[in-house]
């Protein structure tokens, strides 16, 4: 049987898509340094999805984590040189998995409909100063 290519998995993944109506989510972690996607005709409430929606939270509950002890490293001028390295290769780790949430999240948010352009509140420049 032969192998699937990447463009084989892509083409599999984009008629699923299609299948469902909807786009892929971008998962919150990597294959192999690769962005990993999420097809399911079960919308945001299927189960996949809210484990991934778990697993973005726990990333950003680490990055906050992370961010407090590196703070601490960072700011005591005798602190090792290992200890900062290795605050630098975490932040850098947790700033990656913020980014990739980010990125998804931002794909997950619906175009404004145009039926309401128009209807909301108007400032006139001189309000912007």
């Amino acid at each position: 049987m032969p192998r699937r290519t990447e463009g084989d998995r892509e083409r599999r993944r984009d008629l699923a898509d299609a299948a469902a109506g909807s786009p892929p989510r971008l998962l919150p972690w990597t294959e192999a340094g690769r962005p990993c996607y999420l097809s399911t005709d079960g919308g945001p409430n299927s189960v996949l999805s809210r484990l991934a929606d778990e697993m973005e939270g726990v990333q950003l509950a680490m990055g906050t984590d992370v961010l407090e002890a590196a703070g601490k490293i960072l700011a005591d001028p005798a602190s090792p040189l290992s200890e900062v390295l290795y605050a630098a290769l975490r932040l850098s780790e947790c700033l990656r998995d913020t980014l990739r949430v980010a990125e998804s999240r931002g794909a997950r948010i619906p175009e404004p409909d145009d039926a309401y352009a128009g209807h909301g509140p108007e400032l006139p420049a001189e309000a912007f100063g």
